[in-house]
């Protein structure tokens, strides 16, 4: 399974509805492929959606995620607006460090495992752009 983000921003002056997150899920189809969507508004006119997708590769799942994002923009008519700024796949920067091969793991020993995050900020899992294998909306 995959995640996979794409950014939404409405035109100057264009503000989300408050029932934005129920207007995309329920705009969601069997044919999206999509296992369940997260959305989270970043501001009164930028949206992030997370799609959460099971593919074969990672291509594939940025692709579904893209296809469905424009499928959305013309499905959720408050979104009609919106142009998509980018998507990507979020990593999560060393979360875990790897306990040494040629010793066993040992909770609460030496090497267990830090699930630190290294940026600084506690639930944020990396800054923007993410990553991708490609450039999923290109500029106009």
């Amino acid at each position: 399974m995959y995640l996979v983000h794409t950014y939404l921003e409405l035109p100057s002056g264009g503000e989300l509805p408050r029932n934005i997150r129920t207007l995309v899920r329920s705009a969601i189809t069997p044919r999206d492929g999509v296992e369940h969507v997260a959305v989270h508004p970043v501001s009164s006119c930028e949206l992030t959606l997370g799609f959460y997708l099971l593919a074969g590769a990672l291509e594939e799942a940025e692709e579904r995620a893209v296809r469905a994002t424009r499928r959305l923009l013309g499905a959720v008519p408050e979104l009609a607006t919106a142009r998509p700024t980018g998507a990507g796949v979020p990593l999560i920067p060393l979360a875990f460090e790897p306990h040494e091969p040629h010793r066993p793991y040992e909770p609460n020993g030496p090497h267990e495992p830090r699930t630190v995050d290294r940026s600084g900020l506690r639930g944020r899992i990396g800054p923007r752009p993410l990553p991708s294998i490609r450039e999923p909306f290109p500029r106009a």
